[in-house]
């Protein structure tokens, strides 16, 4: 709720639905296993449990998103029944379900501790900008995963070959997400501001999911303004299927 670009992003109205609700409608969709959601204000909880979700409270002053997943799984599932978790950033309302499972896809079929998505970049602002952060991984012909080698704001690799734009969802084993709260923010993470090198500065190996295109997130208001669009746009094509199922089924009679 304290996002200095987007004040009060998780409640932001897209199609007069909360973002946070389209991200907890994404997560049920995938249909992979049970939907929490962790936040730290009451006002989001009351959103999420208004719509018949589960939300679980935790401290404010944590310093990351993975804390905060681990401190809420600590809560609701204390006895260590789920082994892979995936944690989906809220600002990412457009997701297909369809990438939620295949980051799990990923991590059940890989001995790597992190799964993560990719998608290939398609143009060169993309490519040279600092928000957009590329992933350092090199596909096999006709493969769906691949292993992360690093993760940067440059454009990297040099060299002719897809450039690969990394997308923030991440699956965990659960053993992994433990121990990667307890690392200390490592010197490439501070330097590229980007906490998964934590990881592979610690030897974790982190494998990565291809898709076709990355979704779009919500940081700016312009960002929000895409999404109402894209709501709308999918609003009227839901009404257009239908309208057409609706006469197919009259001309049927």
């Amino acid at each position: 709720m304290a996002s200095t670009r987007l004040p009060g992003k998780p409640l932001a109205l897209i199609g007069g639905r909360a973002m946070i609700l389209h991200v907890l409608d994404r997560a049920r969709e995938a249909a992979i296993g049970p939907v929490l959601v962790a936040c730290s204000e009451p006002e989001v909880a009351e959103a999420v449990r208004a719509d018949g979700g589960r939300a679980v409270l935790t401290d404010p002053d944590l310093p990351s998103g993975s804390d905060r997943v681990l401190a809420a799984l600590a809560r609701v599932d204390p006895d260590g029944a789920h082994d892979l978790i995936i944690n989906l950033q809220g600002d990412l309302p457009t997701i297909p379900p369809a990438q939620i499972v295949a980051v799990r896809d990923a991590l059940a079929d890989s001995d790597a501790e992190l799964a993560t998505l990719v998608a290939p970049i398609t143009d060169a602002a993309e490519a040279a900008a600092s928000s957009v952060v590329k992933a350092v991984c090199g596909f096999a012909p006709g493969a769906r995963f691949a292993p992360a080698l690093y993760f940067s704001r440059a454009a990297v690799p040099w060299g002719e070959g897809p450039l690969w734009h990394h997308i923030g969802i991440y699956g965990w084993r659960r053993t992994a997400l433990a121990r990667f709260v307890t690392l200390p923010p490592s010197p490439l993470e501070l330097r590229e501001k980007l906490e998964q090198l934590r990881a592979l500065e610690a030897g974790m190996r982190i494998v990565c999911a291809r898709v076709d295109a990355a979704p779009h997130g919500v940081d700016t208001i312009d960002d929000l303004a895409r999404a109402r669009r894209e709501d709308d746009l999918a609003r009227a094509r839901r009404g257009d299927d239908l309208a057409r199922a609706r006469r197919a089924m009259e001309a049927g009679k």
